[in-house]
């Protein structure tokens, strides 16, 4: 049996369309786009043509984005950039508790620095505490940083309220829309941010090729320095072929939005409804509304996440134990934590990401298999025997 792929949070395949587009740039027009001949000229005009239509579906100028390698440096170079471009301004970084690592890790080397960095307060769901954030931002407040979507529990934030609040003390406001773009409905202006990151490998695009948009006006300091590429902000030579292939993946999954988000929102509904029916001591983490359409994450009590989701893959179910960017770690999910789960609820999670090749067929089959699995792991579990079958009677 080909294995079931429920781990769209974590990447997905690249589309059909992307690829085709991309295979010329490999060979027929491999062009340097920065070089003064015939060759770099074609490379360079499908790079703008790319940006053109990215720009277009976030609604920003072409000269607000930036083409990068993908999240995690759009990530760093944001907060980063800020940080030290803004030194003079203040010092205070605020940001979410929930952050994906590369702002989190970020966050903390810059501390070491000497910046004064604050979290902002998330309730159970996820859901950013506007009225603590607007306690702790003041003078000298550079940056706030929330990301737009969650890629651990699928929380939507209220990006535009966020926007609003770091603007009243003269802050930037940047989002991390990794998880987001391509599936919710993005206008940057709209948002009111000032930064954000995007990522291709996330909406069937190749890996390896991202974007931050940086609002005109907003200063950012490099961190890839020694070459004149996209317009002198970011050195390295241009990934042609990644970005065709990212920006004909956006053109698709902003043309499919809404069937995809109304048939994949039908696939994790209907698995969260029978997980939550047919399995005891399950918790859903995150809320029920204001959810990706994708994400379904469950802790299981009195099981370790990391046996729950092998049991899976022999089953030939594909899933992750928390973001796959951290699911090397011993430690349990930070975001799960922020949430208020205790250390052993956190380590017996399992995130379910679907995709818009997904079935329901295969939706059943996962919660049949996890409902033996858990059952089987329970069984050997001393926790689940001392605590869990008293809760039965």
């Amino acid at each position: 049996m080909k294995p079931i792929y429920f781990d769209h949070a974590a990447t997905t395949p690249v589309c059909k369309e992307a690829l085709e587009k991309m295979l010329p740039y490999f060979s027929d027009v491999f062009g340097n786009p920065n070089s003064q001949h015939a060759f770099g000229r074609e490379s360079a005009k499908a790079v703008d043509g790319a940006r053109d239509s990215i720009a277009k579906i976030i609604n920003c100028k072409p000269n607000e984005l930036y083409f990068t390698a993908g999240g995690t440096e759009s990530d760093n170079w944001a907060l980063r950039g800020v940080a030290h471009a803004y030194k003079d301004k203040g010092n205070h970084i605020v940001i979410s508790p929930i952050e994906h690592a590369a702002m989190i890790v970020t966050a903390k080397e810059l501390k070491k620095e000497g910046f004064d960095v604050d979290f902002m307060k998330v309730d159970e769901y996820g859901f950013v505490d506007l009225d603590h954030l607007k306690s702790i931002v003041k003078k000298g407040t550079i940056f706030v940083g929330c990301m737009l979507a969650n890629n651990e529990v699928g929380t939507i934030e209220p990006i535009k309220e966020i926007a609003e609040i770091a603007h009243s003390v003269g802050a930037i406001c940047f989002t991390d829309a990794v998880q987001a773009a391509g599936v919710l409905k993005i206008d940057v202006k709209d948002l009111g941010v000032d930064l954000m990151s995007m990522s291709s490998h996330k909406i069937y695009g190749p890996k390896g090729v991202g974007a931050l948009y940086i609002r005109n006006g907003v200063k950012v300091q490099s961190i890839l320095t020694g070459g004149h590429q996209e317009r002198t902000k970011r050195g390295g030579t241009t990934n042609v072929a990644g970005i065709v292939g990212f920006a004909t993946a956006f053109e698709i999954a902003d043309k499919e939005m809404q069937k995809n988000f109304e048939y994949v929102s039908s696939l994790r509904d209907h698995f969260i409804d029978r997980v939550l029916s047919e399995v005891s001591f399950v918790k859903l983490n995150g809320p029920r509304e204001n959810r990706l359409p994708a994400n379904a994450d469950f802790s299981f009590k009195f099981i370790e996440g990391e046996s729950i989701l092998f049991s899976l893959d022999l089953a030939g179910i594909c899933v992750s134990s928390g973001s796959a960017c951290s699911s090397g770690s011993l430690e349990p999910s930070h975001v799960l934590l922020s949430l208020g789960l205790p250390e052993e609820l956190a380590h017996g999670s399992i995130r379910f990401s679907f995709g818009k090749h997904n079935t329901i067929e295969e939706v059943d089959y996962a919660v049949d298999t996890i409902k033996t699995a858990v059952s089987r792991l329970r069984e050997m579990s001393p926790l689940f025997k001392s605590e869990g079958e008293i809760k039965y009677v």
